[in-house]
């Protein structure tokens, strides 16, 4: 049921209303509005890749015509932290939205590179720190720690006239996660007594029994693969995977190593963990890409990109042996110390493919415990619950599946209510319940070569959105 006048969707002042345009029902390109008083907000603004199945559609985001229609009244936007599905669309869309960013410092360094690149210096980026409580328009705006797989992300509680509201943004519980804070366990437990009308959470990993692992319980798996290994040691991970850099160099150490990175985004995470005290002061300094074909092949202990086989990136170039640095040889070793995300598999198959015939050692998560997921497993969701214990979930940034799964987690811990949505859906939230309003048209834009942004066609976004169904 489409909203009568979408026109008239200003919100008031006893209620909140929630209204995602991306990233529920996929799991990516998140965009999640939410309005009171008059005014919106923004929660992240991400981008996703079209994958082997859409390759012609490589780089996409949320339709944000919904909001820039009322930009007047957009108060701000809030990033929960810099993955690129959370601040990848900034550069491409801020001109149109032209409102204050808000982020922590290594959130907003990220951030402002981004938009430099983009020739938006111009653009306001306000720092915040973990735990701050600021005002943006009729929000109350609470920054809350939590631990993930980059640096700084935080839960967002917005607390309003009419009650608040626990955005998660993406998390786990991670005791030991080797750089930054530990989550806010105490601020956590406390937001039980806050008036929540509900708590809209991450779903990406609701499929998966038990809870997720420690970045800090992978060091003794990756030294010992890295221990049997005869020639070149190359490793790839994601990139803004700061703590498993960081583990990757002491482990490089441990083994008697030399350690460098090879790639542009994980030279310039890294250029930014130093920037922002991330980087640990006592790791040996870093061997320039440049250097390391240089050095004999029993010393290298590389880090690289292409953990999902992305065109261009360094361990692509590497298996084509056209990489203009560094070359691999038969008995050398490459280590995938990553998750294989959906939509991928053809161009990891091909490129793992590759390296097996050159006679490279490929090791895997299947072959050893090599990964950790940065989002919460069942066992953990069900913890939050208990400590939050809000009247209300919805479930967002996952595919139906994953949506599914974590309402079912919600309905074991005895959570009231659970609302599963769909982007475009408005969904009012009061003290005396919640409801659907109807839907507002949602769609994506591609990112074409020449820089333009076209709106992906009705008929092919039914296409994608079946993919994930």
């Amino acid at each position: 049921m489409a909203v009568d006048d979408p026109s008239d969707l200003i919100p008031k002042s006893d209620e909140i209303l929630f209204l995602p345009l991306g990233g529920v029902g996929e799991i990516g390109m998140n965009l999640a509005l939410y309005g009171h008083d008059g005014a919106w907000l923004i929660v992240d603004i991400g981008i996703t890749f079209g994958g082997d199945d859409f390759p012609d559609h490589r780089v996409m985001m949320a339709d944000p015509s919904f909001i820039t229609a009322r930009r007047a009244r957009l108060a701000g936007i809030l990033l929960t932290h810099g993955h690129e599905d959370h601040i990848g669309a900034l550069p491409h869309l801020w001109r149109r939205l032209r409102c204050p960013i808000y982020a922590t410092p290594f959130t907003a360094a990220l951030v402002r590179y981004r938009l430099a690149q983009a020739g938006a210096e111009d653009a306001v980026v306000e720092e915040v720190t973990c735990g701050e409580r600021f005002q943006v328009g009729p929000f109350d705006v609470e920054y809350i720690g939590m631990t993930h797989s980059i640096p700084e992300p935080n839960a967002i509680l917005l607390r309003t006239a009419a009650g608040a509201l626990l955005h998660t943004g993406d998390w786990k519980l991670d005791d030991r996660p080797v750089v930054g804070r530990r989550y806010d366990v105490a601020r956590l437990h406390a937001l039980k007594r806050e008036p929540l009308l509900a708590l809209v959470g991450d779903s990406t990993n609701a499929v998966v029994e038990g809870t997720t692992g420690s970045e800090s319980d992978l060091f003794a798996p990756l030294r010992e693969v890295a221990e049997h290994a005869t020639g070149r040691v190359v490793v790839t991970s994601f990139a803004s995977n700061v703590a498993r850099l960081v583990t990757l160099a002491r482990v490089a150490e441990a083994v008697g190593r030399r350690f460098g990175v090879v790639g542009q985004a994980m030279e310039r995470m890294v250029a930014v963990a130093r920037a922002t005290g991330y980087w640990p002061d006592d790791l040996p300094e870093l061997v320039d890409a440049r250097h390391l074909g240089f050095l004999p092949r029993e010393e290298v202990f590389a880090a690289c990109t292409g953990s999902q086989g992305e065109p261009g990136s360094a361990l692509v170039r590497m298996a084509a042996d056209s990489h203009r640095h560094l070359l691999l040889d038969p008995g050398d070793s490459v280590i995938f110390s990553s998750k294989l995300i959906p939509g991928n598999e053809r161009s990891v198959e091909r490129l793992q493919a590759r390296l097996r015939e050159l006679r490279i050692e490929v090791t895997t998560d299947l072959d050893a415990e090599i990964h950790v997921s940065g989002h919460p497993a069942q066992g953990d969701l069900a913890r939050l619950y208990g400590w939050i214990q809000p009247p209300l979930l919805i479930p967002a940034h996952g595919t139906p599946r994953h949506l599914a799964a974590n309402a079912a987690v919600a309905d074991a811990c005895h959570i009231p209510q659970v609302r599963l949505m769909a982007n475009g859906d408005v969904c009012r939230l009061t003290p005396q319940g919640a409801g659907l309003l109807g839907s507002v048209e949602s769609g994506r834009l591609t990112l074409k070569d020449d820089g333009r942004l076209v709106p992906v066609s009705r008929d092919l976004l039914d296409q994608m959105r079946a993919k994930v169904h």
